[in-house]
């Protein structure tokens, strides 16, 4: 069934019953010639079709042109009953054999009555019309890019609760735009620091390349040590590139992660075999100690144990020669909290909330010194969120940093 046939069936359903409902009352109260019943009946039937015609015409057609304002609509409607009321009067007093005096007077009140209708309508419509007014020029500010455009509340009733969710979706659009936002400039900087990172070893690999090549240089040694600075660099690039890739999947929400039961101590004990050369070169005491009935936790190992190596690195980066890095896991109700300690140079308290920012460099020169993209930070943050934990650190200028993080427990398998 189509629209128009569903709301033209109901529409006389609608007439059907309320006539069923005035005549059954007016034989009980009038008790009226039957004549007269039908008289009324069909008048009734009559005036209601033409009223309830119009209704479906304008629930499908739509209003007139100039009658599709809120104001217009309410005019129009008290005009529309107000008509009906006469047509219905006007009848009853036909039947009724009222003198030609008392049949005027009773238009020019149904006129007055009419007028005051219209006063009404149009005034009452006045705080509606405005807040649509408002919801028109709220609408082409945030087309033009003003996102801070608001609707004012003026009421509790339906179009207040419309203005509300109309303020609370702009104010979403917004948090959104701002964070797509922060996201692009971001990766704006991102890309310069990277096409530094890339430029600086291509070009120190294209000149030892060219100097092994065209003769410059015949030394052996000098040779051997430029191909292992080559193969270094080499090696920095791949990892620069693994880096640029896993952190593409971060911000893309497609991280892979196998989870499974898993150990973290046994992520500490490799981590500390793995950076303890990297440690001893810069002679730092690197150590661990995890309490020994610590839970096992569900995890991704090696991702995890990216974040480890990461911590410590940037730890290994930044703390002075003699100093110290410790690694310690304990359990903390239904998370395991683990702690990368070191004794080094602390971090500025402008800095702290922008420390896991991609590319984010407290001293771009010292970073570059140090090797790194500046994203190992961000990487560590994507990877122990997307496991459902959090990460921070704590520090302050020349007494160290923490950097934590907690990872939910294994649920223990059934006995």
């Amino acid at each position: 069934m189509t629209s128009l046939a569903k709301h033209s069936v109901q529409a006389v359903a609608t007439l059907l019953a309320l006539l069923a409902i005035v005549l059954a009352a007016t034989v009980v109260l009038l008790d009226p010639p039957s004549g007269d019943l039908v008289d009324l009946g069909l008048f009734l039937l009559l005036s209601g079709g033409i009223t309830v015609g119009l209704g479906v015409a304008v629930s499908q057609f739509g209003l007139p042109s100039w009658a599709r304002s809120i104001r217009s609509r309410l005019i129009l409607i008290s005009v529309l009953v107000m008509a009906l009321s006469l047509a219905n009067v006007g009848f009853v007093a036909v039947l009724m054999f009222f003198s030609e005096h008392d049949f005027y007077l009773l238009v020019v009140l149904t006129v007055f009555s009419v007028g005051i209708s219209i006063f009404v309508a149009y005034a009452s419509s006045a705080p509606t019309a405005r807040v649509m007014d408002g919801f028109v020029s709220a609408v082409r500010e945030i087309n033009t890019g003003s996102l801070d455009t608001r609707v004012p509340v003026e009421s509790n009733d339906e179009v207040g609760e419309l203005a509300a969710a109309f303020n609370d979706m702009v104010e979403r659009l917004q948090g959104s735009f701002e964070r797509e936002r922060d996201l692009e400039n971001a990766r704006k900087e991102l890309f310069g620091a990277v096409s530094h990172d890339l430029r600086t070893p291509l070009a120190s690999i294209r000149a030892m390349i060219e100097s092994i090549n065209d003769g410059v240089v015949t030394d052996e040694d000098t040779k051997a040590r430029y191909l292992a600075t080559i193969q270094s660099e080499v090696e920095n690039l791949s990892g620069l590139i693994g880096d640029l890739f896993e952190l593409s999947q971060i911000d893309a929400g497609i991280l892979a992660l196998h989870i499974e039961s898993s150990s973290i101590q046994d992520l500490i004990s490799d981590t500390l075999e793995s950076m303890a050369a990297q440690a001893n070169n810069r002679r730092l005491r690197l150590e661990g100690e995890v309490a020994e009935d610590i839970s096992p936790v569900s995890m991704d190992s090696q991702r995890v144990q990216r974040v480890l190596y990461n911590l410590v690195q940037n730890s290994i980066r930044y703390t002075p020669p003699d100093g110290s890095i410790s690694i310690r896991a304990v359990d903390v109700g239904e998370e395991v909290h683990v702690q990368v300690a070191d004794t080094g140079e602390g971090i500025r308290q402008r800095d702290l909330p922008k420390i896991f920012d991609r590319a984010y460099r407290a001293d771009p020169a010292r970073h570059r010194e140090s090797g790194g993209a500046g994203i190992g930070l961000s990487i560590a943050k994507g990877i122990i969120e997307a496991h459902g934990g959090r990460i921070w650190v704590e520090s302050e200028p020349g007494r160290g940093s923490v950097f934590s993080f907690t990872l939910p427990k294994s649920v223990p398998a059934a006995g």
